[in-house]
């Protein structure tokens, strides 16, 4: 069963807010489940998003508050650092960031202080951990140089932006293996051949390597941003770091050169079979279907096609299988090949809201982009706590960000992944705090290990149970 943690994130003050009209927080832990509980109080001057809501209560839901203090380097040991040892066994692990804008996500994930070590966002820690890792695998003498693969992207909709190629749409498509794939425009090349390429791959044999290709896909993502209206906050940008060789990024490019030469093969070898069936049936005055007698199907044609498929079918099987080979070849060395740290900054939460009639009013662009944002927010929510209740059927149809994610969830069997709700301590965020703390609650209960007390509600003078539960720590955020 994999491992599924939420957290709770803080963010400091900012100078423009005042004190006197924070949040006030309280924090209880259950010690017996090594899990906490939040309270949150809005001030009475406080404009929140809901007047009628100023009280809630989660159940015991977290499994950490990280206070305004802790620096992005406490998160990461914390949070990501437990993982490492599963990414080096060759698995999966998965990271998300859930908040509204303006709470601290892409400080988290990402982080804007690239000098100092403690300020690294966790993709980039991530990387600096994992390339020492590997650079002391390489360093024992095996016949395998390992390396971390990068890809960024960006989800708009249906397609996925590929960062680390010139911005380039990519669709999401679900392959003839029933796997989704995000897949660039098809390109027509010589002898009728068609070619996808899949998101593009860079390939770091170092820290300092990784560090330039993540600030280059980075700036593309904020030149998008400034010229389309705040565009970062209505996207979910995905960060992989995935262990690879050389051997294995070729060996992939072979896979996709085999499935370009199949492509126009296979076309041909279904165009002659229909071409044959539909040259042996007339259609009758009446509307009905009856067999040609003056025409018998050539089904040698038909065999010959068929051959031909079959021999470049065998073809794109040999290369996988040598793809195969080499995850089989390297696992006598060390495990780490394939394994994975995935980060997916998520689109701001706040257009989930709407209630705030004091918000900046939208577009009919902006309005449609809010309802996409909350499809794919909610069915994240319903695909974790599916999961984690053992539930057989997992809605991952249900947006393109959990198809685009699915891979990477079934993939996580036995390892850990978290989600990090990054909140405000402004009592003007009061309604969007609540709504993001009550996101993580769902998604918290549904993955507690042993029983746990329900989430109060909202009304007035509800009390909070003391049992197994020691003194409130009561702090002002």
């Amino acid at each position: 069963m994999s491992e599924f943690k939420v957290w709770t994130r803080w963010r400091p003050t900012e100078g423009i807010e005042a004190p006197t009209s924070e949040i006030h927080c309280q924090s209880q832990e259950d010690e017996s489940q090594s899990r906490s509980r939040i309270s949150i109080t809005s001030p009475l001057h406080a404009k929140s998003l809901l007047q009628r809501e100023q009280w809630w209560t989660s159940g015991f839901s977290f499994d950490g508050i990280f206070q305004p203090d802790d620096s992005n380097h406490d998160v990461f040991e914390r949070v990501v650092s437990p993982a490492i040892p599963d990414v080096l066994r060759g698995k999966s692990c998965n990271f998300f960031a859930y908040g509204h804008s303006g709470s601290g996500k892409t400080h988290t994930i990402i982080g804007y202080d690239f000098e100092h070590k403690n300020e690294l966002g966790l993709c980039l820690a991530s990387a600096h951990h994992l390339a020492k890792e590997l650079s002391v695998i390489n360093a024992q003498g095996t016949v395998f140089e390992f390396g971390i693969g990068l890809r960024i992207y960006e989800l708009r909709k249906n397609k996925a932006i590929d960062l680390l190629n010139d911005g380039q749409e990519c669709f999401i498509r679900e392959g003839p293996d029933g796997r989704i794939h995000a897949r660039g425009e098809t390109e027509l090349l010589e002898n009728g051949k068609v070619r996808v390429r899949p998101i593009a791959t860079r390939p770091c044999w170092d820290f300092g390597q990784l560090q330039d290709e993540l600030q280059k896909g980075l700036i593309r993502r904020r030149t998008a941003t400034s010229s389309m209206h705040d565009q970062s906050s209505r996207t979910h940008a995905i960060m992989e770091l995935e262990v690879i060789t050389k051997d294995l990024l070729e060996a992939r490019i072979q896979v996709n050169e085999r499935q370009s030469e199949l492509v126009p093969v296979g076309k041909i070898a279904t165009d002659i079979y229909i071409e044959e069936q539909t040259r042996a049936i007339l259609v009758t005055a009446d509307g009905k279907y009856v067999s040609n007698p003056d025409y018998k199907i050539d089904q040698e044609r038909i065999d010959a096609a068929e051959t031909k498929k079959a021999e470049f079918e065998s073809a794109v099987q040999n290369a996988e299988e040598c793809e195969t080979e080499i995850f089989t070849a390297t696992a006598r060395v060390h495990p780490c090949l394939g394994g994975k740290l995935v980060f997916v900054d998520l689109a701001g939460a706040e257009f989930l809201s709407t209630s705030n009639t004091n918000a900046i009013k939208q577009t009919p662009l902006e309005k449609q982009q809010g309802k996409e944002i909350n499809t794919d927010l909610l069915a994240l929510k319903e695909v974790i706590r599916a999961r984690s209740l053992g539930q057989s059927r997992i809605p991952y149809r249900s947006s393109p960000l959990t198809m685009l994610l699915r891979e990477h969830f079934e993939a996580t069997s036995d390892t850990r992944s978290a989600m990090i709700l990054t909140v405000s301590p402004s009592g003007d965020q009061f309604g969007a705090t609540m709504n993001t703390l009550k996101y993580g609650d769902l998604v918290g209960l549904a993955n507690a290990r042993s029983s746990l007390a329900p989430s109060v509600g909202q009304k007035k003078g509800q009390r909070i149970s003391k049992k197994n539960q020691r003194p409130p720590h009561e702090i002002l955020i």
